[in-house]
């Protein structure tokens, strides 16, 4: 059964965002990469924390999208992501292996949604948080969630390279 053009769309999207953490890393220093930020930024995570959480949360995602797709309206549990960042050392994370991960996942994950039939983005599962959700609503909530922390990574990484 083929892909709705709004589905191809959503994987395309999804999948086009290879790379983009790699980017949020690049010419940065591993203290760059951790310096807490300041001015306007202060208090929030550090580059090398929001690349982290990127990953965590893109694992969380292709773990709820199989679910989903793989078992009748699954229970998919939220986790504490201000916990993870304070309780997991990901200031000590190897970031290119990081970003690596994130890669080959959203690669791994776009194949697989590319391959599923248009009904398949209409199951869904009952997220502790959210309520009820769809794998399309989940793919956009994903490509979404990307999009969100570049805006912030972006402005605190031309604070850190203006410093330099």
């Amino acid at each position: 059964m083929p892909v709705s053009a709004a589905h191809a769309q959503a994987v395309d999207q999804y999948a086009q965002q290879v790379g983009r953490l790699a980017s949020w890393a690049r010419g940065l220093t591993r203290a760059q990469l951790n310096a807490a930020p300041t001015g306007e930024f202060a208090g929030t995570w550090t580059v090398g924390q929001n690349i982290v959480h990127c990953l965590d949360s893109d694992l969380a995602a292709t773990h709820r999208m199989r679910r989903i797709v793989a078992e009748a309206t699954p229970l998919l549990i939220a986790y504490d992501e201000t916990h993870f960042a304070a309780s997991l050392g990901y200031e000590h994370d190897d970031i290119e292996l990081v970003c690596r991960l994130f890669d080959d996942n959203r690669r791994w994950t776009a194949a697989w949604l590319s391959r599923l039939p248009d009904d398949a983005f209409d199951r869904a599962g009952i997220h502790n948080q959210r309520g009820r959700v769809t794998l399309g609503q989940f793919a956009k909530i994903y490509i979404d969630h990307i999009n969100h922390h570049d805006k912030f990574v972006v402005a605190k990484r031309e604070m850190l390279l203006s410093r330099a």
